[in-house]
């Protein structure tokens, strides 16, 4: 191969590349060089052909087709290009199904509907000739004043790895390759802003950042990685080799290919100021570990070339990246591919589409707070004969989907062309829930903005309804285009606009008040809460997705139980973050601060319609650093409705050489119980769980006493248990267990809910889809029941 036909394959090119910032700093870094020109060595990605602007699908399947042709027959090597796309919330592509934002899986806590969803992504993607998706997000949660909140899955970094590992094992299994990002530290940036410097210190990163990161590798076989922006300590992570070859391909054993997220290459000239030129840019980022610019060459091309042969760059780093993507090209099957026939009939939206994002954005809903007003059709009630339907975002499809979304993404920059899905905003979802009741709508407000002249409108309207529900929240975009989402970062968290005013306002009326918060971060809202003025109920819908209006109503009316829980901790005030529960004793509220950071709500946290008993919590005496105990917990639906229940396993470190969370979780399980059915749900747990990493900087395992405990959250001790590790001190390698196992045994017959056959029916259907070898009797991703 010539130098130019190496450099070929290691760059992209943005076909679409126009005005519509859909990436940083793009109209910035629009390139002049024409397709023809850029492609007459080959290429090794096209950017986002189907994802920057709205195109057909079928007629973009055509083009790229002839396009992969031309690049097999008419260039010397005929090799042909990945194309890689977004995918955060499924695929981002005019008239794609918009699955839930991911912190809504994380709120779902079910890795085996993510890789539902993961699955028929990917089969989406392969039908159109894409070949790797730019997702997931596996940075941890640490600052809520950050715009890519809803990016992210949780703030636990076991949470993070299991679920991320589920969405890569999907999409890969369908033929495409994921690729992790951020790596890695992006989330930790300074004051929760975008591109911001991150301090943290290598036991940090090792104990919170990577897991998430080791697990997609080791366990899920990712076969990409894009580098963070982040700069750590002063060294930007993609001119680090530290990250991405000593962490990620020494010590984990990582074989595929490093992706530049977009032109962070030439920010290290244009932002970090470590290169004096691009050309050097370059080359410190394949000294670091990075092998593909992305989205197109500014650095890779003309600037190295111009290194390599002045004699400043060894060509040798080339090498070593052209044969990662060779490799990945082979591994893709696109060094056999013909392109003989583009498809000629394509179901972005199909019925199994709708069904796993309806209910994954069941499982994603979080009760909050209820007095009792929920559900809305009580068992042998008619329900309330007029509903009001507040809020800016009662009747907008795009507050029901993230910043990544094709219809936020890319068609913001396109008012007139229609979405083009069918996605019921929550007030047509009401109007089709409660077809007797009376459906009124008012505004009151907009997301943002100080005009308060619709506010009265609404309260009259409530006044005169038997139940108000007011749907409140943010709208995602990108850089200042609306109040969450990348660029989108905050200085408080209080409710944009003035939307708390209005939700005040109408629990004011004496109506009772339902507040819905749809929203890409949680937001403080104590207010809310436990304030003396507060609704009645309280339901958090994280970016719910297509079907996330139909979701919502479903769960107020009663017809779905509400399932999901809190992956985020409810922040106290905006002043007290950076804030985890991962947090030490020194983390957390004391006498010596006036600063109380405790969280309104803590991470766990989620109410149902029926109520759960965790008793008999019981594990092994004693285990050795190094191997695996077990834990058992016993779980009893006390309520009068089926529901089900997350079984949240805790531990604290009691002493430790170095300090420790006073709460971690070890492992959770979702578990589908009718009236009076109870179980037994346990838990294996290697003891690699609890390691940290020591004065020494090593990853260990201490021996010492661990305190167990199951409750409804991290806050929330039901039953407790003790454990003592015992042996040498144990560093743990790779090779230890990163996951931990749980199954259910179930103890008492089922029984139905009296007077609805129908919902043991369901219940009897949903298990029998699992499929054998789940751990679980019930099924892995149908766990949430209409009665």
């Amino acid at each position: 191969m010539t130098l130019e036909e190496k450099l070929a394959q290691l760059v992209g090119y943005w076909v679409d590349q126009g005005g519509e910032v859909v990436a940083p700093l793009a109209g910035e870094m629009a390139t002049s060089t024409k397709y023809e020109d850029a492609t007459l060595h080959g290429l090794g990605h096209l950017t986002r052909v189907y994802g920057t602007r709205p195109v057909d699908p079928v007629e973009r399947a055509e083009w790229l087709w002839a396009e992969q042709r031309r690049l097999t027959e008419h260039t010397r090597l005929g090799i042909p290009a990945i194309v890689h796309e977004e995918c955060l919330t499924g695929l981002a592509a005019w008239k794609a199904a918009t699955f839930p934002t991911p912190l809504a899986w994380g709120a779902a806590f079910d890795p085996a509907l993510v890789e539902e969803m993961g699955l028929l992504t990917g089969r989406s993607m392969k039908q159109l000739g894409i070949h790797q998706g730019l997702a997931p997000v596996l940075d941890v949660i640490r600052d809520p004043r950050w715009g890519r909140v809803d990016e992210c899955i949780a703030e636990d970094p076991y949470v993070v790895g299991t679920i991320g590992t589920a969405y890569v094992t999907g999409l890969q299994a369908a033929g495409v390759h994921a690729t992790l990002k951020h790596f890695v530290g992006y989330s930790a940036s300074q004051a929760g802003r975008n591109h911001a410097p991150v301090h943290v210190g290598m036991r940090e990163i090792n104990d919170v950042f990577l897991p998430p990161f080791e697990m997609a590798v080791l366990d899920g076989g990712v076969r990409s990685v894009m580098n963070s922006y982040a700069e750590i300590d002063g060294a930007p992570v993609g001119a680090t080799p530290e990250y991405l070859t000593e962490i990620l391909r020494d010590r984990w054993g990582f074989d595929g290919v490093v992706v530049s997220d977009y032109f962070s290459v030439a920010f290290l000239q244009l932002m970090h100021a470590v290169a004096a030129d691009r050309g050097e840019a370059a080359e410190l980022a394949l000294v670091a570990g990075i092998d593909v610019e992305l989205p197109t060459g500014d650095a890779f091309l003309a600037p190295l070339a111009a290194r390599v042969r002045a004699g400043l760059t060894e060509e040798a780093l080339i090498d070593r990246a052209v044969l990662r993507v060779l490799c990945q090209k082979e591994d893709l099957g696109l060094l056999d591919e013909t392109f003989t026939m583009a498809p000629t009939e394509i179901d972005l939206d199909s019925p199994e589409h709708r069904r796993v994002a309806r209910v994954l954005a069941e499982e994603s809903l979080i009760l909050l707070t209820n007095d009792g007003v929920l559900p809305l059709l009580g068992a042998g009630e008619r329900g309330p004969g007029t509903i009001a339907v507040l809020g800016p975002n009662a009747d907008s499809t795009e507050a029901l989907m993230g910043c990544y979304s094709f219809v936020n993404h890319v068609l913001a920059h396109h008012p007139d062309v229609p979405a083009d899905l069918d996605m019921p905003t929550v007030l047509e979802a009401f109007q089709q829930e409660f077809p007797s009741a009376e459906i009124v709508f008012a505004p009151g407000c907009t997301v943002e903005g100080s005009d308060d002249s619709a506010i009265a409108a609404a309260v009259e309207m409530a006044r005169a309804a038997d139940v108000a529900v007011v749907v409140v929240g943010d709208r995602a975009g990108l850089f200042g285009r609306g109040t969450v989402g990348e660029g989108n970062d905050v200085e408080s968290l209080e409710l944009p606009g003035l939307q708390r005013q209005l939700v005040e306002a109408v629990v004011a009326s004496g109506t009772p008040v339902v507040m819905v918060l749809m929203t890409g971060r949680p937001y403080a809202v104590a207010w809310a809460i436990d304030g003396p003025h507060a609704p009645a109920a309280v339901l958090q819908a994280f970016f719910p997705g297509e079907e996330g209006g139909v979701a919502i109503a479903s769960v107020l009316s009663g017809t779905v139980s509400p399932t999901g829980h809190l992956p985020v901790s409810l922040p106290r005030s905006a002043g007290a973050q950076p804030y985890t529960y991962l947090h030490p004793i020194l983390g957390g509220p004391s006498d010596v601060t006036s600063v109380d950071s405790t969280p309104v709500l803590p991470f766990g946290h989620g109410l149902s319609y029926t109520t759960f008993d965790r008793t008999g919590l019981a594990a092994d005496a004693t285990v050795v650093a190094g191997g695996a105990f077990s834990a058992s917990v016993r779980i009893r639906n006390t309520g009068a409705r089926a529901g089900t229940d997350l079984v949240q396993l805790y531990a604290r470190d009691v002493h430790a050489s170095v300090t420790r969370p006073v709460a971690q979780l070890l492992g959770y399980h979702r578990v589908t119980l009718e009236p009076g059915e109870e179980a037994v749900v346990r838990f294996e747990v290697p003891t690699a769980r609890l390691a940290f990493t020591g004065l020494r900087h090593e990853r260990i395992v201490e021996p010492g006493q661990v305190d167990l405990w199951v409750g409804a959250s991290c806050a929330d001790k039901q039953t407790a248990a003790e454990i003592t590790i015992t042996g040498a001190v144990h560093r743990v390698t790779v090779a230890d267990g990163r996951l931990v196992q749980s199954q259910v045994e179930r103890l008492a017959a089922r029984r139905g809910r009296a007077g609805n056959p129908a919902a043991t029916a369901r219940l009897t259907t949903l298990r029998a889809e699992e499929g054998a070898g789940h751990p679980d009797d019930g099924p892995p991703h149908a766990v949430v029941l209409r009665v």
